[in-house]
C-alpha cells in the first residue's frame, strides 16, 4: 500500500474533494503511483490527511468516474492497469550511473564471463534461504532499537577470527566496520581520512571506480605501473612521494593477477610510515587464490598503523547483499565509526546476522572450498 504525499491548502476557499482527486489524479498519470498500486483506505487516508471520511470517499469517486482507480470491494482500492503515463518534459530518460564502468544493466542476469560475479550454480541458495529464515524469524521479536552504525557485532566477531586463520591478522571485532561493499568504505575513508585536495597512488593498470571515486572526492589520482612484483613503490614514490593514499590489491592484483612482492610490501609500508600516508588493501580475491595458498594479508606486517584492510562477500557469495569491511589501525577506530553513524551507517541487519550465522557455523569456508574447485575445474 502507498503512502500518499498531499498538501492541503485550505486557506484557499477550493473545495477539499478537488484537491485530494487532483494529487492522486496527477501522481497517477505522471506514474509516481505505478498502475496495480494499493490506495490507503477512506479511513486511513482520512485520519492522515484530517479530514472527513465522505470527503475522501467523494474524491475516490471522482476518480473511479475518470477510469484512473478501480475498488474491488474489500480487497481495497487500486490503480487502474494500461494507464497512460505523462512525465513532465523537463525531466530526462534516466540511465545507468557510471556506464563506462557498469556496461551491464542493472538487475539483469549476468552474461556469460562476466567479471565480479561469482557462479550462481555454485551458491546454497537453499543453504542460506534456511540461515536467512531463522535469523529474521528471531530478529523479528528481538529488541526494537537503532543498530550500531558500525556494524553488528556477530558479523564483526566472525569476520575477525576469519581473517586470524585465513589471512595471517591478528584484530579485534572492534576495529572491523561494516560497509555497503567496497565502495561505501572508499566513501567512509575519504571522510574520516580528510582527503580532499590531496594525491592518492592507483595502480595503473588497475579498478577504474576507485580512480572515478577519488577524482569525484576532490582527490587527485595518480596511476603508478605494475610490473610482475606489483605496485611499483620507487616510481609512485617519483611521481608524488608526498601522496595522502595509496590503494593497491596486493593479495592478487586486479586485472593482472600478481601478488606484491615482500620487498615491495616492505617498501610501501616503510613509504606510508615516514610521511603519514595511508595505506588502502583491497583484497581482491585473495580468498579465492587457486593456486596454493593466498599470500599474508599486507596489514598483517604493519606495525605503524598505516594500512586499512578493505574486503567484501561480492565476488564469494552474491553483490546483492552489498557488504562489505573494513579493518581499522587502532587509531582510526573512533573516528570512523563517528562517520559510519553520521553518514553511511552499515547496512541490513538482517543480512549481517544471516551473514555471521553463515560463517559460524563453518558454510562459509566450506562454501570456499566448493568455488575452488569449481572455478579451478
Amino acid at each position: 500500500m502507498r503512502e500518499l504525499h498531499i498538501v492541503l491548502r485550505r486557506e484557499t476557499g477550493g473545495s477539499l474533494v478537488d484537491q485530494i482527486a487532483t494529487a492522486i489524479g496527477l501522481s497517477i498519470r505522471q506514474g509516481t503511483l505505478y498502475a496495480g498500486a494499493r490506495l490507503p483506505s477512506w479511513r486511513d487516508l482520512a485520519i492522515q490527511l484530517g479530514v472527513a471520511r465522505g470527503t475522501v470517499r467523494a474524491a475516490y469517486e471522482r476518480l473511479i468516474d475518470e477510469q484512473l482507480i478501480v475498488s474491488q470491494g474489500a480487497a481495497g482500492t487500486f490503480v487502474a492497469q494500461s494507464l497512460p503515463v505523462h512525465l513532465p518534459p523537463d525531466i530526462p530518460t534516466p540511465r545507468n550511473p557510471l556506464p563506462e564502468i557498469y556496461q551491464h544493466p542493472f538487475g539483469e542476469p549476468p552474461r556469460v564471463f562476466q567479471v565480479g560475479v561469482p557462479a550462481q550454480d555454485g551458491f546454497p541458495g537453499k543453504l542460506w534461504s534456511r540461515v536467512a529464515a531463522q535469523v529474521a524469524s528471531q530478529a523479528a521479536v528481538g529488541m526494537v532499537s537503532y543498530p550500531d552504525p558500525r556494524g553488528e557485532l556477530p558479523l564483526r566477531t566472525e569476520i575477525a577470527a576469519y581473517l586470524s586463520v585465513a589471512r595471517g591478522m591478528s584484530c579485534s571485532p572492534a576495529q572491523i566496520v561494516i560497509t555497503s561493499g567496497y565502495s561505501g568504505a572508499l566513501g567512509l575513508l575519504v571522510h574520516a581520512l580528510e582527503l580532499k585536495g590531496k594525491a592518492a597512488w592507483l595502480e595503473d593498470p588497475g579498478y577504474p571506480l576507485s580512480r572515478m571515486a577519488l577524482a569525484m572526492a576532490g582527490m587527485t589520482p595518480v596511476p603508478v605501473p605494475v610490473t610482475a612484483e606489483g605496485l611499483d613503490v620507487e616510481e609512485g614514490i617519483a611521481r608524488a612521494g608526498d601522496a595522502a593514499l595509496a590503494i593497491v590489491t596486493a593479495g592478487q592484483q586486479a586485472p593482472l593477477g600478481m601478488t606484491l612482492s615482500l620487498a615491495r610490501r616492505h617498501r610501501l609500508l616503510e613509504w606510508a610510515a615516514s610521511g603519514c600516508g595511508w595505506i588502502v588493501e583491497d583484497d581482491y580475491l585473495s580468498e579465492l587464490q587457486l593456486t596454493g595458498r593466498a599470500a599474508p594479508a599486507l596489514a598483517s606486517l604493519d606495525r605503524h598503523g598505516r594500512v586499512i584492510y578493505v574486503g567484501t562477500f561480492s565476488k564469494t557469495i552474491r553483490p546483492g547483499l552489498r557488504l562489505g569491511f573494513m579493518v581499522l589501525p587502532p587509531a582510526l577506530v573512533e573516528r570512523v565509526g563517528e562517520v559510519a553513524a553520521a553518514l553511511a551507517p552499515a547496512g541490513s541487519v538482517a543480512n549481517q546476522l544471516a551473514l555471521a550465522e553463515f560463517m559460524r557455523k563453518g558454510h562459509y569456508l566450506r562454501h570456499l572450498r566448493k568455488m575452488k574447485r569449481l572455478y579451478r575445474a
